[in-house]
């Protein structure tokens, strides 16, 4: 993948950053080309080797037709959330190393169906503050949006999405009790 200097990109778990230019660093007698990145939301930058952008998951911020789409399938039902805190851990921090925005969106329909019938863990409340926060950084990058407004309109359609979720599956608390 090439990318090019000014372009915004999506990085796993940062969010969207700038490709602010491309250096030539010398490590152990070899030169490595590097993309250095700036993450938009803290200023933070980022050394990439260029063979390795790819792998790590770096990928162009989604389109104005994919944002739709995201955005539509926020107010849909879900699968089935795990009773068991480890499973659902392990899988919705995978969804977030991912890179991959729509499962942001499934991690963040999830915790919050289950935060409406419990308190969530200090872990899974994390998770569910970083799949909102790639959700948000994704769409307002790829369209103009006003973040405030953007976050309330989320929480909409993921309450819609909860609220159908409901009647197909219920409370996964007490379906953990029996």
């Amino acid at each position: 993948m090439e990318l090019s200097i000014g372009q915004k990109v999506a990085y796993p778990s940062q969010g969207v950053c700038m490709v602010e230019h491309i250096e030539s660093k010398t490590i152990g007698g070899s030169t490595i080309e590097c993309y250095l990145l700036r993450v938009l939301s803290d200023n933070s930058s980022i050394l990439v080797p260029m063979r390795n952008a790819e792998s790590v998951g770096i990928r162009p911020v989604i389109s104005s037709l994919q944002c739709k789409t995201l955005i539509s399938r926020l107010k849909k039902d879900f699968d089935e959330v795990s009773c068991d805190w480890k499973t659902r851990s392990r899988e919705y921090a995978e969804k977030l190393r991912s890179g991959d925005v729509f499962e942001a969106a499934d991690v963040l329909k999830k915790l919050t169906f289950l935060s409406m019938e419990k308190k969530l863990s200090f872990r899974e409340q994390n998770l569910l503050e970083k799949a909102k926060f790639l959700i948000i950084s994704e769409i307002t990058n790829a369209q103009t949006a006003d973040e405030q407004a953007l976050s309330d309109e989320i929480d909409r359609l993921v309450l819609a999405a909860c609220k159908k979720h409901l009647s197909t599956q219920p409370r996964v608390m007490s379906a953990a009790a029996h």
